[in-house]
């Protein structure tokens, strides 16, 4: 018979501990899994869907929003965080976001001479550049791919928060930098804003009615991402699948 201290015991233990710590990753696996099918799910919903008990979910859910993989709505809902959309946008491969708008942004960048930028939410009150195509002008903004940016005072965070305007854009002057403009649009899919094109020039040379030009071309190029087509799949200048 094994004892306390035997090897076989702690074997026997760590054995237990492990697989209590597989049933845990699974019950929150599950639980993230039922939210994101939902999109919004009160806490009795979710635990009856995972044949939890009310306080277990809620422990779960708790440490998943924590993380950032669920959130709560204003009615007490979970729906699912930004760190599920960012794992997301990072994980579908030739499939993704960014190859998707690849093509579109190229031609922006084509018409505009500015550079494009792709982003998506990000941890807390940020958002993330995910991809580039860089302007084709001497003087231009280059890569910020990678960086966070607040979503309070910039153009991309404007929109990827539902702030954009009546024509479904937004612009910001000086938001994030001095003497630079941004326009962005959103990217709405499954009626969820996942990410934000975004034009961002030096000040200077863009006048009001100029940003209002880019302002529409950018939401009529957001709205229709996933009908008109993009030709083949490609990756733009820069993107985090690269990195």
């Amino acid at each position: 018979m094994a004892r306390h201290g035997d090897p076989d015991h702690l074997k026997a233990g760590q054995s237990v501990a492990a697989d209590s710590s597989t049933r845990t990753v699974e019950r929150a696996l599950a639980l993230l899994s039922a939210v994101c099918t939902d999109g919004a799910i009160s806490l009795s919903d979710a635990a009856r869907v995972v044949d939890l008990s009310a306080s277990t979910a809620l422990r779960l859910l708790r440490t998943l929003e924590g993380s950032g993989f669920v959130k709560r709505d204003p009615s007490g809902n979970f729906r699912p965080g930004a760190s599920v959309i960012q794992l997301g946008a990072l994980a579908l491969g030739q499939e993704s976001l960014v190859s998707l708008c690849a093509p579109h942004m190229k031609r922006l960048v084509a018409e505009t001479g500015e550079s494009c930028y792709l982003s998506i939410p990000g941890p807390g009150e940020t958002g993330i550049y995910i991809a580039i195509v860089e302007g084709t002008r001497s003087v231009r903004h280059t890569s910020w791919v990678g960086r966070s940016i607040p979503l309070e005072g910039s153009a991309a965070g404007k929109v990827l928060t539902g702030g954009q305007n009546g024509r479904g854009f937004a612009i910001v002057r000086s938001g994030v930098e001095d003497d630079i403009t941004a326009v962005a649009a959103p990217i709405v899919i499954g009626g969820r804003t996942v990410a934000a094109l975004s034009i961002v020039v030096p000040s200077y040379r863009l006048d009001e009615a100029k940003a209002q030009t880019f302002g529409e071309e950018l939401a009529r190029v957001a709205n229709n991402i996933l009908v008109e087509p993009s030709g083949n799949h490609e990756v733009p200048q820069e993107s985090m699948e690269k990195k």
